[in-house]
């Protein structure tokens, strides 16, 4: 590392209009990144992480007022032209983030899309360009590179996507390079392995790197020195082991204590089981021709086989396309199965929808995005209360009053219910699904990945309230997610599961302490030493 500066900022504020009046989200922000140091922002949503990294180039919108000093290697960026800006903007400073899916377009091929960089920031085409790319996507890891060429973004996996994305940041050997949670939709392993090539290629290019996070797992491990954000300002500046060892703030306090602990109560030993499996196989036919001949099968599950009881938890672990969502989907009778499935007590394998409308509200699901699952056109209580129409309101009770109830029990506001899902944190709308599950008393509930896009401090509300809601009404739990450390915290047993396989199960102590197979030690490396093997994603 040298003493240069590559990119400094100095009394950043940000403020965006919005009726009339202007509403800061930056305050006063003063950093620097010196050429091949790492520097991480970290804070909850909101603090202003992303908004600071987006002042560096100008690429906030026209209702935002930028007052202070961004100056790249010297040279000024806050009221700088349009023509300077675009000549630093991927030449100089290039941006990864957090959703490849949406960042890619996903009309045109991999190589269409990194040639378009090289031809306007580079002037590179045909043959010239073409070897780049290649060059590019060997560098970044991408296997057999020539031949994914001509795929489109959804014919990649989320890391393959992730790891174009950082292709594109690198084609034009930029100085600095503004990850902004590049790795927070990925799976353990996958993290680890992106994490890995954004630091040998830091090493390798000489880059500056600036990280945006709220993991602080991920920080630790990177960082050579933190700035903590919270409410727009860098409450606390430092090494990143200093800070770590000494946090001075009670905020980076805050933050670093902020890990699911514990572990759940015992289950009783004459708990009944509420549903259970046996060699459950999930195989989606593959059909081709004028008379949609299958001719194979995508093979999602196999041969399956678990119970879970009243007040258990089942965590499912493994990466994506492992058939996790699948099983539980399936366990629901939300898709088709072969084999038993066994839900209090009766085979309900094989029957039709209306046979199964009784035993819907005792079976309930909360998604992993709550903005996505919640309808922006419906007001808290409507949403809440959507069970109830189908399923009926308890004879003596009302509606409202069952509403505010809940809603109380997770932990918000009753005086709330006629807002509407964006007027909610992501936290607020979580509890927002889970209060919709819950008002039907439900016996299963099936969380799917609940936690993962949510802040730190977060996840240990959530996990909490999960917990004293199973132990006041006995609730069995399928517990998906790709977040080792809240799966340990909530789990009584754990499968994991690869390829549509449960490659192992048992008790979550027996599984976290002494795993028995090598795909799960993988994964257990990646979750909590963030080392993982390259194996384990071949």
């Amino acid at each position: 590392m040298t003493d240069a500066n590559v990119l400094k900022v100095q009394d950043l504020r940000v403020s965006f209009r919005q009726d009339g009046k202007l509403h800061p989200a930056v305050q006063g922000v003063s950093f620097s990144v010196g050429r091949g140091e790492t520097v991480a922002i970290v804070g909850e949503s909101g603090s202003g992480k992303s908004v600071t990294a987006l002042s560096t180039v100008g690429l906030l919108p026209e209702s935002a007022s930028v007052e202070g000093s961004v100056t790249y290697e010297g040279r000024e960026m806050i009221g700088a032209s349009l023509a300077d800006l675009r000549d630093v903007r991927g030449n100089d400073i290039s941006f990864i983030f957090q959703e490849p899916m949406t960042s890619l377009n996903p009309l045109h091929t991999i190589e269409k899309q990194l040639a378009e960089s090289l031809a306007l920031h580079q002037g590179l085409t045909g043959d010239a360009a073409r070897a780049r790319i290649l060059d590019l996507l060997n560098k970044v890891g991408i296997r057999d590179a020539e031949n994914r060429l001509s795929d489109y973004p959804h014919q990649l996996s989320g890391g393959q996507r992730q790891r174009v994305m950082i292709a594109m940041a690198l084609a034009n050997e930029p100085e600095l390079l503004v990850a902004d949670e590049p790795t927070t939709a990925l799976d353990v392993t996958i993290q680890a392995q992106i994490l890995d090539l954004l630091m040998d290629l830091k090493r390798s290019e000489g880059m500056g790197l600036l990280f945006i996070t709220h993991d602080l797992g991920i920080v630790r491990r990177i960082a050579d020195r933190v700035c903590v954000m919270k409410d727009g300002a860098i409450v606390e500046e430092g090494p990143t082991a200093k800070l770590f060892a000494n946090p001075q703030h009670d905020y980076t306090k805050t933050l670093i204590n902020a890990e699911a602990q514990g572990r759940p109560d015992p289950v009783a030993e004459d708990a009944p089981v509420i549903a259970n499996t046996e060699n459950l196989r999930i195989w989606f036919p593959v059909q081709r021709g004028l008379m949609r001949r299958t001719v194979g099968h995508i093979k999602a599950v196999n041969a399956a086989s678990f119970s879970v009881r009243a007040g258990e938890t089942i965590g499912i672990v493994g990466e994506s396309g492992s058939g996790k969502t699948t099983l539980a989907l399936a366990v629901m009778r939300l898709i088709s199965s072969e084999g038993p499935v066994v839900f209090l007590g009766e085979d309900i394998q094989g029957r039709k929808s209306r046979q199964l409308q009784p035993l819907r509200r005792d079976m309930q699901i909360v998604f992993q995005d709550p903005y996505g699952s919640l309808s922006p056109r419906m007001t808290c209580e409507e949403i809440i209360a959507e069970g109830l129409t189908v399923h009926g309101v308890e004879p003596g009770r009302n509606r409202r009053e069952m509403v505010a109830e809940i809603m109380e029990e997770v932990g918000l506001d009753p005086a709330a219910m006629h807002r509407y899902p964006h007027e909610f944190s992501g936290g607020q709308r979580q509890r927002i699904a889970i209060a919709r599950a819950m008002i039907l008393r439900p016996k299963l509930m099936v969380l799917d990945e609940p936690t993962s896009a949510l802040d730190m401090t977060v996840q240990v509300q959530i996990v909490e309230l999960l917990r004293n809601l199973q132990k006041k009404y006995g609730l069995a739990y399928l517990f998906i997610s790709h977040d080792l450390r809240v799966v340990r915290a909530l789990s009584h047993k754990v499968l994991v599961m690869r390829a549509g396989d449960i490659v192992e199960s048992g008790e979550a102590k027996q599984i976290f302490d002494a795993p028995a197979t090598e795909y799960t030690r993988a994964l257990m490396a990646a979750a909590f030493d963030m080392k993982a093997s390259e194996a384990v994603s071949q």
